[in-house]
């Protein structure tokens, strides 16, 4: 498959499953992937994304080489949106490197703390330091402290995913 040329094809679900499929396990294929994000062309950026995220459900063991460069990544001045929606998407997923738990939490309460970052970004990063505060605890307060700042100007999909986030919180923070 020429990969850069059926990203371009179409921008569909039945595509972005195609391109999944066609990755399936090899971390070549992954790693061709994941090149696409840093093309020149914005759309080429934007519909590998999709199925990024995707393949991280499928097969997290892939993407512990290139986390940091993802996450560098979103942080570029006017990357697309489908790119933070699919790294944090796929924070859910993969076992994150220890050396990367520092930036991996910087990037989320970044996300999270963003008065423009999309809503579906900020429930996957929420997610993400759910399962880092289970190795430390400590970030606890901060995340409880950021979730009460932000509610007021949050949507209801932010407050479903906190109250989730605060409940697993309550109920385990007696155990640290």
């Amino acid at each position: 498959m020429n990969l850069r040329a059926q990203i371009l094809k179409e921008h569909t679900k039945a595509n972005a499953e195609a391109i999944v499929k066609w990755i399936g396990g090899s971390q070549k294929r992954l790693d061709e992937l994941v090149g696409l994000l840093f093309d020149e062309d914005p759309k080429v950026v934007q519909r590998s994304a999709w199925p990024l995220s995707q393949v991280a459900r499928i097969h997290p063991e892939l993407f512990p080489k290139h986390l940091e460069k993802l996450l560098k990544l979103t942080g570029k001045k006017g990357i697309h949106g489908a790119v933070n929606r699919n790294v944090a998407r796929l924070l859910q997923y993969v076992e994150i490197p220890e050396k990367l738990h520092g930036l991996v939490m910087n990037t989320c309460f970044e996300f999270i703390s963003s008065p423009t970052e999309a809503v579906a970004v900020k429930a996957f990063a929420l997610t993400a330091l759910q399962n880092l505060s289970k190795k430390y605890p400590e970030i606890i307060p901060e995340l409880k402290t950021v979730i009460e700042d932000r509610w007021d100007h949050e949507s209801a999909a932010f407050h479903s995913r906190a109250r989730k986030v605060l409940k697993y919180i309550g109920k385990n923070q007696s155990r640290h």
